[in-house]
């Protein structure tokens, strides 16, 4: 099976261990195991309480417990209707895999994470793409998603809040795209890794799995709840999904580890106590960074309403890969290729990490961007 390779991948992969300054990362600031106790009031001695756990398979779909702990962060899901999996990239993969085949036609939006539109591709889908613009504030045009939604169309793949923008399609719009789906007889698929680090409120946005009889939510640990160690994430879906699911998982998970299982019980028991910090986080950040991009004349953006990331134009004679390389070298400074994500000209900017990293590495990217000549500069012989 060929597949296009997983362009921010393997951008992660190569570079984030040879930075000084991440401002790639997409998780918030993570936690330690005993910042995890402290966080949700559990005894230090709780560790002892994992010396005698067997080291078995545990419950294949995910303990009760934490199903119900998962069920919990919706308003309309139960534990009969989650299934665990190896983080949120395993939840999509399965998702792909257990409803999509040849001559299927998906419709994913761009900019998204890769596997929403690669994964199909490979599986020989036919994938029509909704590309966001930032005149529309990075949100789907719905009258041309209605042009690419036919009768028979098998799934919509979308990511709310947005990867890499930060867009937020509010609740009026996530009911008008179930509608839409409804009309074809489509599934819709929902990445909402990112759900609980909304800029207003209570820091949720409403769920595709709570909206449309036919929808499809993904999520997990790492993002708005720190704890990207734990490699575990969950589909929340229908019982058809749910059952489509299980056969392709028995082939490529089994179960989770049961010691991942334990701690993302204990996280998610407490999830409001997590999400809070996350957007403390998350809001205090933003505002650094909206700061500073406000002092660059050559940068501009459309804000993020939710998320761990923007994206940011830069206007410069540079590819989005030259100048994360340049700036790499000579600061230490990570950030994303646009052309990584699939969009030249734009850099993806993770403001999530701790403030004092977020501020150093702005800084330095100041000192790098002053060292280049503003366009339409005339220089004397």
């Amino acid at each position: 099976m060929h597949i296009e390779p997983f362009g921010v991948e393997i951008w992660m992969n190569a570079w984030e261990t040879q930075c000084e300054w991440n401002l790639a990362e997409t998780c918030v600031d993570s936690l330690t195991i005993g910042e995890l106790l402290e966080l949700t009031g559990a005894n230090a001695d709780m560790l002892a309480q994992l010396l005698p756990m067997r080291m078995s398979y545990g419950d294949i779909d995910g303990s009760d417990r934490l199903r119900r702990a998962i069920a919990q962060l919706y308003d309309r899901q139960t534990p009969e209707r989650i299934i665990v999996t190896h983080g949120t990239i395993g939840a999509n993969m399965l998702v792909h895999k257990a409803l999509v085949g040849r001559g299927d036609r998906v419709v994913s939006i761009v900019p998204t994470y890769q596997q929403h539109h690669s994964i199909p591709e490979s599986l020989g889908a036919d994938v029509h793409l909704l590309h966001l613009r930032p005149e529309d504030g990075w949100l789907p045009d719905l009258d041309r998603l209605r042009a690419l939604v036919r009768p028979g169309t098998k799934l919509i793949a979308l990511t709310n809040p947005n990867n890499p923008t930060g867009a937020l399609i509010p609740r009026a719009m996530l009911d008008e795209i179930a509608a839409i789906a409804r009309e074809a007889g489509a599934y819709v698929l929902c990445d909402e890794v990112y759900r609980g680090t909304d800029q207003d409120g209570d820091g949720r946005s409403a769920s595709m799995a709570d909206l449309y009889e036919k929808g499809i939510s993904t999520a997990g640990m790492s993002k708005a709840f720190s704890l990207a160690g734990l490699r575990l994430g969950w589909i929340a879906a229908p019982p058809e999904v749910i059952a489509a699911v299980s056969v392709h998982r028995d082939y490529d998970t089994i179960s989770v580890g049961r010691i991942d299982d334990h701690f993302a019980s204990v996280a998610l028991e407490n999830a409001e106590r997590i999400l809070a910090r996350s957007q403390r986080i998350t809001r205090t950040n933003l505002q650094i960074l909206s700061d500073w991009i406000d002092r660059e004349p050559l940068l501009d953006w459309v804000p993020p309403r939710s998320g761990t990331t923007a994206f940011v134009r830069y206007d410069l004679p540079l590819t989005s890969q030259e100048f994360c390389l340049d700036l790499l070298e000579e600061t230490g400074v990570m950030f994303t290729p646009g052309s990584a994500l699939g969009v030249e000209g734009y850099l993806r900017i993770g403001f999530a990490n701790s403030t004092e990293i977020l501020r150093e590495g702005l800084a330095r990217t100041s000192v790098f961007l002053a060292r280049r000549p503003r366009p339409g500069t005339i220089y004397a012989a």
